[in-house]
């Protein structure tokens, strides 16, 4: 729990009883790897905060490839925030690549923090603001950069995801196959 509470400290900063209420409003799990927490089609009911594990969120195209969508290491979150916000049913699977630990939030819960802690709701719309803007960065890059600035971006803003991810997830992010990945950095290395 207490990086969760260093987490919201970045940005707020929460008096003694707001952290409790905030603690007795959220609920610890732990989940082995390859534990899908949302599939396409269900209501995300639940904003997870990543303490121990990595999840990332997916989709499924109709050839059954999937499209990595993003990563939630230690200190990120992750939902499907069309469907956590409308309460509609969703478009993506998220998932444990490893065991993990998450605390959870609910749209209920986050509500009710919201009216008794507005603290919480300006923790929350930084959040979202970053993960928009995020969001368009990486739209431009797609549209913008070779796979390989886009895969050497992707290293220097999240080296310690390089070695626990699968190459294939990491090819899904950047946008390339698993194939043409492989043949990309076996040219960045006689490089």
């Amino acid at each position: 729990m207490n990086l969760l509470l260093t987490n919201i400290a970045k940005h707020v900063s929460l008096s003694p009883e707001e952290q409790e209420l905030l603690l007795s409003l959220t609920e610890s799990k732990s989940y082995k790897a390859k534990t899908v927490l949302l599939r396409e089609g269900e209501v995300c009911l639940y904003s997870y905060f990543v303490t121990h594990g990595i999840l990332r969120s997916y989709t499924v195209d109709e050839n059954g490839v999937e499209h990595v969508v993003s990563f939630a290491s230690p200190g990120w979150w992750i939902a499907d925030m069309y469907s956590f916000l409308s309460q509609r049913p969703g478009q993506l699977f998220i998932e444990t690549n490893e065991d993990a630990e998450v605390i959870l939030l609910s749209k209920e819960n986050q509500e009710l923090l919201y009216d008794k802690v507005p603290k919480i709701e300006r923790f929350f719309r930084i959040l979202i603001g970053n993960s928009l803007v995020a969001n368009q960065q990486r739209l431009i890059d797609n549209l913008s950069f070779t796979a390989e600035a886009r895969y050497d971006k992707f290293t220097k803003k999240h080296p310690d995801l390089i070695h626990c991810l699968p190459q294939k997830q990491i090819a899904s992010y950047i946008g390339v196959t698993p194939e043409f990945f492989s043949k990309m950095k076996a040219r960045m290395l006689k490089k």
